[in-house]
């Protein structure tokens, strides 16, 4: 990648190259017809991908997406009509657990149901230290990556029914640990936490529960948190010397949405790493 960096929260529309999340390789097989899925962060990056890996498969789709993030999101949302189903774009701040409950209404309201939930939206920001990590940061941190998952979960049990799924996003440094991303780390430790007692918690439901826990994906997140020079080597420490695509990492979404691949399986948390097999 070449060296670049973005204002946070960071445009996909902005970066060279652009990440890919089309998946042409991947063929559909109506796993997921006529199902509604509701994706936090959808307008770009990992929940881009798996917004539209799911229309292919024949779900109609909400995410969520930042005011800034607005054009990113219309990409997303026009892809998805493109394949004919139906988009729902929601504008807002899952840090305000009045947003969180009201997407869910909305996404109910727009579709008639609910069977998909995808806590993927995330916020990260580099510090040296922990005495260089203000405050305010670990709670934007912990209120965007944690917090809202249990407001948005706790919203959609209300309309979820058995054989529903819900997928949340980890990361390999819930797994490492990172020591620039302290408050990060912490709350990716604590999604595959929540996604494995979630899991215990809700099957007898049969509602099942898992999470997908990437290594470095090439998304906005990145370079809007490092310095240019860094970028060319994002990625670089992986047994395959790159970063993923989104595209990548959208299929395993697909598995644990899908009732056909994975009605046995619940509580997981499954790493794609680029060839890194010490992360559990």
């Amino acid at each position: 990648m070449p060296p670049q960096h973005q204002r946070k929260p960071g445009r996909e529309s902005a970066l060279e190259p652009r990440p890919r999340f089309e998946a042409p390789a991947y063929r559909a097989a109506g796993k997921l017809d006529d199902r509604v899925a509701l994706v936090t962060g959808g307008d770009s990056g990992i929940g881009r991908a798996v917004a539209v890996i799911f229309a292919r498969e024949g779900a109609d789709v909400a995410f969520t997406h930042l005011p800034a993030e607005k054009d990113d999101a219309r990409v997303t949302a026009n892809r998805i009509e493109a394949l004919g189903r139906r988009a729902l774009p929601i504008e807002g701040d899952l840090r305000r657990p009045a947003f969180c409950r009201a997407i869910v209404e909305r996404t109910v309201a727009a579709f008639g149901k609910l069977d998909i939930v995808v806590n993927n939206a995330a916020f990260q920001q580099h510090q040296r230290s922990l005495e260089e990590l203000p405050t305010a940061q670990i709670e934007h941190t912990f209120r965007t990556n944690i917090f809202a998952m249990f407001e948005v979960t706790r919203a959609a049990l209300r309309y979820l029914k058995p054989g529903a799924a819900i997928i949340n996003t980890g990361s390999i440094t819930g797994l490492h640990g990172s020591p620039e991303l302290l408050d990060y780390s912490a709350t990716k430790g604590a999604i595959h936490a929540f996604s494995k007692s979630l899991a215990r918690a809700l099957v007898g439901r049969q509602i099942r529960v898992n999470c997908v826990a990437p290594g470095p994906v090439w998304t906005p997140l990145n370079p809007s948190d490092k310095p240019a020079e860094q970028i060319p080597k994002f990625g670089g420490d992986t047994p395959m010397g790159r970063a993923a695509q989104p595209e990548e990492i959208a299929p395993a979404y697909v598995f644990f949405a899908s009732g056909a691949d994975s009605s046995y399986i619940t509580g997981v948390v499954l790493t794609e790493l680029g060839g890194e097999t010490t992360a559990g």
